[in-house]
C-alpha cells in the first residue's frame, strides 16, 4: 500500500491522540469527514493501523516504579521459550515482554508501587519463572516520550 502525505498528517494526529474524529481531524487538514473517514478506513485495512490504545498513568494509579529486566535463559530450545513466554506473560506486573537479540534472550517491562512491591515481585514471580537463568534490573528514573517516526 501506498502512504501519501495526506495519509501521514492523518497518522500523525492519530498517534498524538487517537480519539479525535474524521470530522475533526479532516478540518485540521481541508478534507471533508467522508474522505477522512475513507482514508482511515483504507489504512486500518491495510493494517498500517492496527489498533487503539488507552495510554494509562501508572504513577496516578499508584505503581510509582518502574524496571526493566534484561533475561537470560539458561537453556534456549523452542519449547523453554515457549514455557518461559507463556509463564511471563501470565504475571499481571509484566507489561511489556520483548524477546531479543544480543547481551540477553528478554527484556521486560515491570510496574511495583514502590521497590519493596518490586522486590516481591522479583523473588516471587520472577525469580520462580522456567528457564531462567541471568536477569540483570534496571529502575526507570525519568521518562520522554517521544512522537515516534512520523514526528
Amino acid at each position: 500500500m501506498s502512504v501519501d502525505q495526506t495519509d501521514l498528517a492523518i497518522l500523525r494526529m492519530l498517534a498524538q491522540d487517537a480519539t479525535q474524529g474524521a470530522a475533526e481531524i479532516g478540518r485540521a487538514l481541508g478534507l471533508t469527514q467522508p474522505a477522512t473517514w475513507r482514508r482511515i478506513r483504507r489504512l486500518q485495512e491495510a493494517g498500517v493501523i492496527a489498533g487503539q490504545r488507552v495510554v494509562l498513568d501508572n504513577a496516578a494509579l499508584g505503581f510509582g516504579v518502574t524496571v526493566f529486566l534484561g533475561i537470560r535463559l539458561a537453556t534456549k530450545g523452542r519449547t523453554s521459550l515457549e514455557e518461559f513466554e507463556r509463564a511471563v506473560t501470565a504475571i499481571p506486573e509484566v507489561q511489556l515482554v520483548q524477546h531479543v537479540l544480543g547481551q540477553f534472550d528478554y527484556r521486560l517491562r515491570i510496574v511495583a508501587r514502590d521497590i519493596a512491591d518490586f522486590e516481591r515481585i522479583l523473588r516471587r514471580r520472577i525469580m520462580t519463572l522456567p528457564g531462567l537463568g541471568q536477569v540483570e534490573a534496571n529502575v526507570m528514573l525519568s521518562e520522554e516520550r517521544r512522537p515516534g517516526p512520523l514526528g
